[in-house]
């Protein structure tokens, strides 16, 4: 990966109303990159995706994209979007509407090739209207890669899917990767972005709280999991410092510790019969917690 920028937003500001969607963001997107971007609902992952789109216009700040504003035709022919609201002509059947977005680019790829690579050659004589929600976003997806973006924004695009149809999708856009293709996700699975992401954004109230790495994300929190089975009792062990909380699981008890060492030590020292001793660091899904909150506190 190197760090040559295909999209970015510089200071960017946007309200509707009352409402401060983003608040000064920075963001940028870099070649050959799966970006994440996680934020609670109205954090403003939506609207900054529409900024970069050209599909609304700052207040303050400035988009671009490939270096020039996001509206112009050239750009917009190296992108492939799959938005999270989507209104299609329910009458077209799929390989028509592949058919019709593939004609926008100028070296796609054929119909039956993308329907290929997102498993839905079983969809292309059906009428769209009449696809399961599921069946509708694979069906979308195929028409986001069918130009062979640089350039591939997918908001939210696995809710609806079943579990299988997921782990396809995530095998399809790491192969986009692989072959050069750049990718913005926004998703509230955060284990699609901890297999995923090469680099994660964080937003809370229109602003940035983090970015970086999965690892360096992760880094922000510093407690961690205990488990072990003990017959200490889970009240006597809530009263130790740097225990933040404590739970108990038949003959586990599940502590979270700020500094996990100092607790594990006193935890072996006041029980030489514990057993299957586990310690886990924070995973991406407590530090986000923790990050957000942090944010809107």
């Amino acid at each position: 990966m190197n760090n040559e920028c295909l999209a970015e937003l510089s200071g960017v500001s946007k309200r509707f109303g009352k409402i401060v969607a983003l608040d000064g963001l920075d963001l940028e997107v870099r070649r050959g990159e799966l970006l994440a971007v996680l934020g609670p609902n109205g954090a403003g992952k939506t609207t900054a995706i529409s900024l970069l789109l050209g599909l609304r216009q700052p207040d303050s700040g400035t988009a671009r994209l490939f270096g020039q504003l996001p509206l112009r035709v050239e750009t917009r022919r190296q992108v492939g979007v799959m938005m999270q609201e989507v209104t299609l002509a329910p009458e077209l059947r799929v390989r028509e509407h592949i058919d019709l977005f593939a004609s926008y680019y100028p070296d796609p790829l054929s119909a039956d090739a993308a329907m290929e690579m997102t498993d839905t050659m079983a969809l292309r004589d059906r009428p769209y209207g009449k696809l399961s929600s599921g069946q509708k976003r694979q069906a979308q997806f195929a028409m986001a890669i069918c130009g062979r973006p640089k350039l591939l924004f997918l908001d939210e695009p696995t809710v609806g899917l079943d579990i299988q149809a997921r782990e396809l999708m995530w095998a399809t856009l790491r192969q986009l990767v692989e072959e050069g293709c750049s990718i913005v996700l926004t998703t509230h699975y955060l284990e699609e972005a901890e297999s995923l992401a090469d680099r994660v954004a964080v937003l809370a109230k229109g602003r940035m709280v983090a970015s970086g790495t999965v690892s360096e994300i992760r880094a922000h929190v510093v407690r961690k999991r205990i488990s072990c089975a003990t017959t200490l009792a889970a009240d006597e062990v809530a009263t130790w410092p740097e225990v933040q909380s404590v739970s108990r699981d038949q003959q586990r008890l599940h502590i979270t510790a700020s500094h996990a060492e100092t607790v594990v030590r006193r935890l072996l020292a006041a029980d030489e019969d514990l057993e299957e001793l586990e310690v886990r660091r924070a995973g991406l899904a407590e530090a986000f917690t923790e990050l957000t909150q942090e944010a809107v506190s």
